[in-house]
């Protein structure tokens, strides 16, 4: 049996220590019996994050290529005055192992002629 519970007599209120808080979602958030020390307090909800790039950054461009050898769409941030690829997923290292395994594949499937007898 477990020994983290508390047990009140039924009809006695319980004292409950009320700490003042910084933000409004913690000032709505449910009362508990823990000590300050051991509370968490719930996040500004007021400024919501942002993840889109900085506006600074208007000379880059967004493309998809088709990587060959690898067999797969790459997807690419470049910057339009360098012609520079300022980021990309998947990343080079990701691009060589699949074109390495691709070429595998493509080593390990024998070379059948087509059929072309229709009669089947």
């Amino acid at each position: 049996m477990s020994t983290d519970f508390s047990i009140r007599p039924v009809g006695i209120p319980a004292p409950v220590q009320v700490v003042a808080t910084s933000n409004s979602a913690a000032n709505e958030a449910v009362q508990t019996d823990l000590p300050v020390s051991q509370t968490v307090a719930a996040s500004d909800t007021s400024a919501p994050v942002r993840n889109d790039l900085p506006n600074n950054n208007e000379n880059i461009s967004r493309q998809v290529v088709f990587d060959q050898a690898a067999a797969s769409f790459v997807f690419q941030v470049v910057n339009d005055k360098t012609d520079a690829v300022v980021n990309q997923f998947p990343d080079e290292a990701m691009l060589r192992r699949r074109a390495y395994f691709h070429a595998e594949d493509l080593k390990s499937k024998p070379s059948r002629p087509l059929n072309t007898d229709l009669s089947a």
